[in-house]
Parts: structure tokens; sequence; C-alpha cells
């Protein structure tokens, strides 16, 4: 009886955390959600989220967004919403931000920052090179791209239309503790993104800074990139 029972619980428990997981991967996928939200989007009860939503709130993995500011919606104060914080982030893989880091510093101490700079360019190209000029010649179309290409990368990217623009938003980087040490990262990645698109564009917001998405500006209308300086070798 005993050992059923312990069965029970353990299956219960085992339930629980792959809820609790797939809360976490929604927030992660659509960046702030309300109780109400994730309960219709995952089929269980509001009730249910709430109690996975205190759990995660205990551990410090979620927090309550800040409010919007946009009063005058109906009756009442308006529904919570919900945020992952960094640690939230790391419930989703990043074990192996030390060892990158450590790398990194090695790579800076042995080649300089030029080699770092390499590197981040290198990559940010594999995570955007399948996206070319030609491929696209509309920024919207072209935003849509470069998102699918950075959520193949890990990113959880996505692209939407906001007044005089696109904006890309990551709302997951897989490597968000090693930027915020070695910021050639995101830099890296604005330029692969002005390269693929052909026009400038503005980051809004960061991971690695705090924010809760990494947020790109991409304007409807082109705009001249500038062409970065040839390093002295």
């Amino acid at each position: 009886m005993k050992y059923e029972q312990h069965e029970a619980h353990a299956s219960t428990a085992q339930r629980d955390g792959d809820t609790r997981d797939a809360v976490v991967g929604l927030l992660m996928n659509r960046g702030q959600a309300t109780a109400a939200d994730i309960g219709e989007a995952l089929g269980i009860t509001t009730t249910a989220v709430r109690r996975h939503l205190d759990n995660l709130l205990e551990a410090g993995d979620v927090t309550v967004a800040p409010p919007s500011g946009l009063g005058g919606r109906g009756r009442g104060r308006p529904a919570k919403e919900f945020l992952l914080t960094p640690s939230g982030r790391r419930r989703l893989g990043q074990g192996y931000d030390a060892l990158a880091v450590d790398a990194l510093r090695a790579l800076r101490e042995f080649g300089g920052d030029g080699a770092v700079r390499t590197f981040a360019r290198r990559r940010a190209e594999q995570a955007i090179g399948s996206v070319s000029p030609t491929e696209s010649a509309d920024p919207v179309d072209g935003a849509h791209r470069i998102a699918a290409s950075l959520s193949d990368a890990g990113f959880s990217a996505d692209a939407r239309e906001v007044g005089n623009g696109v904006q890309i938003c990551q709302h997951h980087c897989p490597v968000s503790e090693v930027a915020a040490e070695f910021p050639e990262l995101c830099e890296a990645e604005i330029s692969a993104i002005e390269q693929a698109l052909g026009t400038h564009v503005q980051r809004l917001a960061t991971i690695a800074n705090g924010d809760r998405a990494c947020t790109t500006h991409v304007p409807l209308e082109r705009v001249v990139r500038e062409q970065p300086a040839k390093e002295l070798r």
C-alpha cells in the first residue's frame, strides 16, 4: 500500500513538473501572459495555472509584469501578467554559460578583441546566414524570414508590424548570460540582420541587459547602411 502511494505521489510530482515546464515554455514564447491566457493555451484551469505560478514566483523564476499604464479598459483592475526572470530562463537550458564565458575570455586573452568580434560575427552569420538581401526585398517578409532563422537557432523569435516598422522579438536568448559580459555577440547579431535586410536597424532592448526580450526595429522604408571601417591589421 505504501509503495502504491509513493508511486502515485511520484507520478503527480512528475506531472506537476511537466506542467510547470510548459508554463515556463509558454512565457518564453509569448514574453508575458495572464493566468487565464496560459490556462487557455495549455488546456488547464486558471486555478491550476495560478498554483504553478505561485510556485514559480516563490522560486524566483517568474515575476509580475509592471502595469502597462493603459487605463480605462473596462471595470476593475486589469489581470496580472507574468514574465520570466533570468533564473526562469535558465530553466530552459543554459548550462554551458560558465564554460562559454571562460572560452571567450581565453580567446580575448590570446587573440585580442578582434578575435572575439570575428567569433561573434561568424556565430551571428550562422544564425541568420540563410536569409539574403535578394530574398528580403520586402522588409516585412525579410523580418519574418530572419525571425524564423533565429527560432531555428534557439532564440524563439517572431516578427510583428508596429507603427512605421517591423519589430523582431527574440523571447529567449541561449547566450544571454554570456552576452552580458561580451556585448560583441549582440553587436554582431545586429550587423548580420542589417546585412541580410540591406537596411539600418535599431536594437531597442536586450535580454542581456535585463529586458524581457531582445527587440529590433526594422523600418518599412530602407535606410542606407554605413559600411563599417576596415580594421587596421
